[in-house]
């Protein structure tokens, strides 16, 4: 079935403007189905990766054909009674109780195409886009966002306000990825297809893109991705907002300093025991 999905999105995508916009509807709806599904991911591991993820851009395209063939329309009736205007393609994703996933009353919403595993916990509010994966026993806090092909493993806390990125475009550039038993504290932002290792705690307020370096104090490093690559958090590291001084012109005199994450430690015994307070809340 994904093999035959991926030719048809393929050959639409290759079509471009040419593209029949009734088939280019019936193949996302087939794609946005089996995205709910959980049979065809935006991303998916791979350990002869360098990151040990790979990218599916066909998914992507396919995401994409939705947006361009989809008209707009009053959805008013799918979020309730305000009003709100979307593309006919792109409707909510339908949960019932037997689907296992726990959304508290408050105004969340999750997107037909995402992926929501049993065990998930959606606090209010929050929303969760179009391709993102949440895997099983994660908890995604109030005013928390799992952007566009996002991946988030099992057991992760999204924390309040955290801000997962959406990387739809280009079609051939990791989205972000948190791997399972991830602490993302609060008003935390991890964009620009950052991949978050095993384990790691991203302390709050932290902000991490693939063009920020990581100063990794344990290790005497400096993490900086080369090229296209995504800057990847190694399993297990501690990562907090820091500083470091500019040197060079006027900063120095002014005594500025600019914003840096900085792995302060690798997660041990007393990090687990901290973080073991997030069971409670499941």
């Amino acid at each position: 079935m994904s093999s035959e999905l991926r030719a048809r999105v393929e050959a639409l995508w290759s079509a471009g403007e040419n593209a029949g916009a009734a088939e280019a509807r019936e193949t996302f709806a087939l794609l946005r189905a089996a995205l709910s599904r959980g049979d065809v991911r935006a991303a998916e591991p791979d350990a002869a990766a360098p990151t040990g993820w790979r990218v599916n851009p066909w998914v992507k395209q396919g995401i994409l054909l939705g947006f361009r063939h989809g008209t707009l329309v009053d959805a008013s009736m799918d979020h309730g009674r305000l009003p709100f205007f979307d593309k006919d393609t792109l409707p909510l994703k339908r949960l019932d109780v037997a689907a296992g996933v726990r959304i508290v009353p408050g105004g969340s919403a999750v997107r037909d195409g995402a992926f929501v595993a049993r065990g998930v916990i959606c606090m209010p509010p929050m929303y969760v886009n179009i391709g993102a994966w949440v895997d099983e026993g994660t908890l995604i806090d109030s005013h928390a966002l799992v952007g566009s092909c996002a991946q988030v493993g099992r057991r992760v806390h999204v924390s309040a306000a955290a801000q997962i990125g959406g990387v739809l475009e280009p079609v051939g550039a990791m989205p972000v990825i948190v791997e399972d038993d991830v602490l993302v504290g609060g008003n935390t932002g991890l964009y620009e297809g950052t991949v978050v290792k095993a384990r790691a705690v991203i302390g709050a307020g932290t902000v991490l893109t693939g063009s920020t370096p990581v100063y990794d104090l344990p290790n005497a490093r400096i993490l900086r991705p080369e090229g296209d690559a995504s800057l990847v958090i190694p399993e297990g590291a501690v990562v907090v907002p820091g500083a470091r001084a500019v040197t060079v012109g006027a900063g120095r005199e002014w005594g500025l300093a600019l914003a840096t994450p900085v792995i302060v430690k690798y997660r041990d015994e007393k990090t687990d025991a901290r973080t073991e307070l997030e069971t409670w809340l499941r």
